[in-house]
């Protein structure tokens, strides 16, 4: 066998590298993934069973967690159970088996439509406008653009706890006080310096001869932007758009300070749950928790042809 036989690249790994590496991820997968199962099977426990010691991991399913997370019931008295005609449905008897009676739907489902219409619209703008002001910083002569840059990073740097009085005031003051469109300005506002810095890194990566050869062959500036730029900048807006929604998603602060009643997303929604007269519902708040990361879920599965080549975008020079 001769030496060139055996030669091996020193870039590509060994077959027990391979097999260390790939024992590494399926160990941190397994380990990652267990709030996740647990979280899950909490949702199918009852109030007893979540909280006690030691856990208990096997138990009889219930769709406890999943009837009050979506109805308000109230405790009445053994009389008046009593004098109740027989259940009509599965989960009226579930909740009579507690001594309680469902009085109406409960607020979760108006909460989960309010951090769709939040979460998805301030993505889109942040996203949107992210992509014309990078657009702007990689192409054209800005005045002060480091300075520029630096200012619209910093405006991520100071805490959300410290402006929060002055945008309530402000939002008060302008009647955007509980409403979807403040909130949307607001995580706008608040993920555009993310935007605009991740997605300039994706356009600075774009060769400028694709857009002059476009302008050579008669578009517009525009035109060459919508055509040859957006497309390339795909990814990076697939990876923008990911993390602006997380970030909007699981927002808590401001939701809890500027809204009262029509605008409260579901995390502020969570936080409610606090005051419950029997503590803490850990399987309604498992069963929230599960259906509440199933749009981030969704959209990162959407966009996942588009993710690994954006995270690398650049890395690699021909």
């Amino acid at each position: 066998m001769s030496a060139a036989d055996t030669a091996r690249s020193v870039i590509e790994p060994t077959p027990r590298a391979r097999k260390i590496a790939a024992g590494l991820v399926i160990a941190y997968a397994l380990v990652a993934t267990i709030p996740l199962v647990w979280i899950f099977f909490t949702g199918f426990k009852t109030p007893s069973e979540a909280i006690a010691y030691p856990p208990k991991v096997i138990f009889e399913p219930s769709l406890e967690g999943y009837v009050n997370l979506f109805t308000d019931r109230t405790r009445q008295t053994p009389e008046y159970m009593a004098s109740l005609p027989p259940p009509e449905t599965w989960y009226d008897e579930l909740v009579r088996s507690r001594n309680m009676v469902i009085t109406g739907p409960s607020r979760f489902a108006g909460r989960y439509l309010n951090s769709l219409i939040i979460g998805f619209g301030s993505t889109f703008l942040a996203v949107f406008l992210g992509t014309l002001a990078a657009y702007a910083f990689s192409r054209f002569k800005v005045p002060l653009k480091d300075d520029l840059l630096f200012f619209i990073l910093s405006t991520r740097m100071m805490p959300p706890v410290a402006v929060a009085i002055p945008i309530y005031l402000m939002y008060r003051a302008l009647g955007l006080s509980d409403t979807h469109l403040g909130m949307i300005i607001l995580y706008t506002a608040v993920n555009l310096s993310l935007s605009v810095w991740l997605l300039k890194g994706f356009i600075d990566e774009i060769p400028r001869e694709y857009e002059e050869a476009a302008l050579v062959d008669g578009y517009s500036r525009l035109d060459a932007f919508r055509r040859i730029v957006l497309p390339e900048a795909a990814t990076g807006m697939a990876v923008t758009a990911v993390f602006c929604l997380i970030s909007a998603w699981n927002e808590y602060g401001f939701a809890m300070t500027l809204n009262s009643s029509g605008a409260i997303t579901v995390p502020a929604y969570f936080a409610g749950l606090q005051g419950n007269i029997e503590g803490m519902p850990w399987p309604q708040v498992a069963a929230g928790a599960l259906i509440f990361v199933a749009p981030i879920v969704l959209f990162t599965f959407a966009v996942r042809r588009h993710l690994l080549r954006g995270i690398t975008f650049g890395t690699v020079k021909q």
